[in-house]
Parts: C-alpha cells; structure tokens; sequence
C-alpha cells in the first residue's frame, strides 16, 4: 500500500513568544515492510536553525530553533511511503514465553541486546506487581509468546473504555489500569507494563492509522490523529506490532513514526519557549492511499 500522510500541529499562544527551541519526530522510519519515499517539513515562523539527525532509537528527528516572536508556530509534515503487506507468523509457532524469557539474558546479538534494553521499566512505564496480576491470566507455563500477547491484548481492549480527553500525557500508567479508561497511548502504556512486569521486551511504536478504510473493512479507532501501539520481542520471529485499542496485530493500515520505551521517547513535538503565557495545540492528520510516489516533493 502507498499512502500520503499530512500531519499539521498548530500553537497559539496567548502572549509573544520570543525564542523557542523544538525537537519533532514526523518523519515515517524505515522498516523492514515500510519504506519512506519523501518527507517535507515545513514550519511557520521559519526556523533559523533546522537540523535533522537520528536519536539514540534511530528514529528520524529534527531540531529548530525559532528567533523571530510570534504568537503561532504551524508545523506540517508531509510524507509518501509504501508499506508492504507481510503476514505474522503463527501464533502457536511462536516460542513458549517462558522459554524465551529465560533465554534472553543470554542472547549476546544485537537484537537480543537491543530486545534486552526494553524490559526494564522507563520514565512512563513502571514495574509494579499490579500490572503481571493483571496480564497473569494469559500467559500460562508454556503458552506459545505471541499467542499469549494477543490474549492480553484482547483483554485490554475488552477491559478498558476507549475515553478520548479522559488523561493526559502525563497520566501515570498504574493510574490507568485502575480506571480502566484512556486512549491509544495509555493502551499501549498498559499493555508494555504487563509485558515488562513479566520480564518480557515491549516497546512504544507512534505511528497513524489510515483515514479510510478500503471498502468492506472497518474503520479503525485512532484515525484522523497520531495513533499508538506496542511491538513484542518474539525472538526468531522478531518484533510482532499490537494494537491494543483495536484489538489486532498491526498490519498494512498501520503507519510507524518512531519507537522508543515509552511515549517519552517518541512525542511528535516537543521543546521549550520563552514567553507565550498559556496556549492551546490543535493537530489534525491525514492518512490517505495515493498512487505512485512522485520520489521528490510530497505535496
């Protein structure tokens, strides 16, 4: 599938904002099924430093700095990419998650190293005993890993109500498990925390969800928005994509941003500004399928 993306953020501040510094991560990365042909980015008031470069996760970021005052800062991406339709493997096929558990302190290669890092808990994502009770239930002694990950991501999705405006960015994760309400980014919160608590590697992929569905399929919560989901270390078959506010593996509609720990790592904008008093953000996104990349300018 080849998609064109348009993510558009507004500020508006209520008082002048004399300098500002900023980090975006809005540039699709490369995976193994995606492939990003183009990215433009284009920020109003125009930045007197642009600087692109890769973070420790080798996502793909850019810093700026804006001198000139203003009182709105407007920053669009706009990407082509095509990602490739790859089917998972078998669920049952996967290892026992015990067995990999006990194997991955051993795993001495780069991906088992880099799989390793993401079992710890990270600013967003504590351990707690209260997220394995919680994730308990699904994973047996013996049960294949992603057959077991996909029961506790059908139990996130049935347990917890999908409540836009109900937390924040900075609602802690045991918080949400409690309440069992929120949106993609505490989903995905929970469900790495249930994983991490067991001892598994989980970690945070923001990405978009396409716009419109091709005819006869339903359209995806998380659409029209940054989206958010968790990807688990399944050992030789890699890193498996779950979306656990639509209660399914991530698949061809699925469009990956960055990853990182946990949302922390990953936030599309993020920075600091002198002055602006108090402001409100409005961003708006477009996932649609296109034709063939133009290979040179997106828009």
């Amino acid at each position: 599938m080849r998609y064109r993306v348009t993510h558009t953020t507004t500020y508006a501040y209520d008082e002048l904002v004399s300098i500002g510094h900023n980090e975006v991560r809005l540039e699709p990365r490369a995976t193994p099924r995606q492939r990003c042909f183009a990215t433009v980015l284009e920020i109003d008031p125009t930045p007197a430093v642009l600087s692109p470069e890769l973070d420790y996760f080798g996502n793909r970021a850019s810093f700026f700095t804006l001198q000139e005052p203003h009182h709105r800062m407007l920053v669009t991406a706009r990407s082509e990419l095509e990602i490739a339709a790859a089917p998972p493997p078998r669920p049952e096929a996967t290892p026992a998650w015990d067995d990999l558990l006990s194997s991955l302190p051993y795993d001495t290669s780069a991906e088992g190293l880099s799989a390793f890092e993401m079992s710890f808990e990270s600013p967003l994502v504590p351990l707690s005993p209260a997220f394995a009770e919680f994730a308990e239930p699904c994973f047996p002694p013996g049960r294949p890993l992603l057959e077991a990950a996909l029961d506790l991501t059908g139990r996130i999705h049935a347990a917890f109500e999908y409540r836009p405006g109900a937390t924040s960015v900075t609602t802690p994760a045991l918080e949400v498990l409690e309440q069992r309400h929120g949106v993609c980014q505490d989903f995905a919160h929970v469900e790495i925390a249930c994983l991490r608590a067991l001892g598994l590697p989980a970690r945070y992929v923001s990405g978009y969800i396409r716009t419109h569905p091709p005819p006869g399929r339903e359209r995806l919560v998380g659409a029209d928005a940054s989206h958010a989901w968790v990807s688990v270390w399944t050992g030789e078959a890699g890193w498996i994509d779950l979306d656990p506010t639509n209660d399914r593996i991530a698949g061809d509609q699925h469009v990956t941003l960055a990853w990182g720990r946990d949302y922390a790592d990953v936030a599309p904008i993020k920075g600091v500004i002198l002055g602006g008093g108090g402001h409100t953000v409005e961003v708006a996104v477009e996932v649609e399928e296109s034709e063939e990349p133009s290979h040179e300018d997106p828009r």
